[in-house]
């Protein structure tokens, strides 16, 4: 029987799909969630680290591509927290699991407790788009959100980005909304604002919010929108052509005889 030596063990390649940057020091990169089951685990599912996952790189958290952005942040916090249990303290792996949904738990309630009081905090705004066009004609001109918002995403070059519920923007508000909008697109969107809907991958949120940025920038500068969301487009694209390029010069994934671990592995470089 032939034994495969670790530089024979069998290697997949297209795992990787968009590098999200470095967070706690941890590289964290979007993967394909299906390829990862298809080729290597049939159980992945959410995230990873290698703490859990031995075909995981070191320094690495996986996020699925097949989650919703709404899901993203809250998965790199489990990821992150059940990594370093396991690394600092050998816990098991199900006891670090558990402890990371209670994590989730507690950032759910935050996130909620801010959108609510943000919402609170608003005016009317009015449902017309940037072509005071009116999609709804049986509601009032001007409204009050409410349950419209779901993450806070940060601010960029003075921005808010909110995850909000596309469903019930579509149902009670625009029903043409679709992926993001912001405010001089939308009247419906408070100044200053950027909405990424809810049920967009996490692969494609950065590009989502990157289309908004410049295509407000050049609304701003007096562009149309139909002008303004064609060149964001092209810039996008641009944006992705080079993802591409990146993703196709990292590593191909060794898949190990063993997959998965169910107790940590103490490293000593863990704080």
């Amino acid at each position: 029987m032939l034994v495969l030596s670790c530089t024979q063990k069998r290697k997949v390649d297209g795992v990787y799909r968009y590098y999200m940057g470095k967070n706690e020091n941890f590289d964290i990169w979007i993967i394909d969630g299906n390829r990862v089951r298809e080729k290597i685990y049939k159980e992945f599912l959410y995230g990873g680290n290698e703490q859990r996952y031995i075909f995981n790189p070191k320094g690495e958290i996986w996020i699925d591509n097949a989650i919703s952005c709404e899901e993203y942040d809250l998965t790199v916090a489990h990821e992150l927290n059940e990594r370093h249990l396991m690394a600092k303290f050998g816990w098991t792996y199900q006891t670090a699991h558990d402890s990371s949904l209670m994590l989730e738990q507690v950032i759910r309630r935050r996130n909620q407790e801010i959108c609510s009081a943000h919402e609170a905090s608003l005016k009317k705004v009015s449902v017309l788009d940037s072509y005071n066009i009116k999609e709804i004609r049986n509601i009032p001109d001007s409204i009050y959100l409410q349950n419209i918002y779901r993450i806070p995403e940060g601010i960029r070059d003075s921005i808010t980005i909110w995850v909000v519920d596309g469903y019930l923007i579509r149902k009670n508000i625009y029903p043409d909304f679709g992926f993001s909008g912001n405010d001089l697109a939308y009247h419906f969107i408070p100044p200053k604002e950027i909405w990424i809907d809810g049920q967009v991958s996490c692969e494609e949120t950065e590009y989502s919010i990157a289309l908004e940025m410049n295509e407000r920038k050049l609304m701003s500068e007096g562009t149309s929108y139909s002008d303004a969301y064609e060149d964001a487009v092209q810039i996008i694209q641009n944006s992705r052509d080079a993802m591409e390029k990146l993703v196709k010069l990292h590593l191909k994934i060794a898949v190990p005889d063993s997959l998965s671990r169910d107790s940590g592995v103490i490293d000593p470089d863990e704080k």
